[in-house]
C-alpha cells in the first residue's frame, strides 16, 4: 500500500478545482481558526465563507452565501460534500 499525503492530496483537489494558487500555509492558518462552533454559527460561517473567498480570489455574493450556509447547515459539514462546496464558490457546478 502506497502512503498518500491526504493534506497534499486535498491542497490539490482545491487547487484544480478553483483555478487559484493556494498555500499550504495560508490553508493550515484558516483552518487553525476554524472550530465545531464555526460551522454552527452563521455569523462565525459567513466571516468563514468570506475569509476562503478572499484566499482563493473569488468574490462571494451574498445570495452564493446564502447557499453555501444552506447547505453546510444540510450537510452537518460532512467532508464528503467538500467539492460541491468548492464548486459552488468557484461557479464550477
Amino acid at each position: 500500500m502506497v502512503k498518500r499525503n491526504l493534506s497534499s492530496d486535498v491542497l490539490k483537489l482545491v487547487n484544480n478545482k478553483t483555478g487559484k494558487k493556494v498555500s499550504p500555509t495560508d490553508v493550515k492558518r484558516l483552518a487553525g481558526k476554524v472550530t465545531q462552533k464555526t460551522m454552527q454559527d452563521e455569523a462565525q460561517l459567513r466571516k468563514l465563507i468570506k475569509q476562503v473567498g478572499a484566499l482563493v480570489n473569488v468574490n462571494v455574493s451574498e445570495q452564493l452565501t446564502n447557499e453555501i450556509v444552506q447547505a453546510v447547515r444540510k450537510s452537518g459539514m460532512n467532508p464528503s460534500n467538500l467539492d460541491q462546496m468548492i464548486r459552488m464558490m468557484t461557479g464550477r457546478r
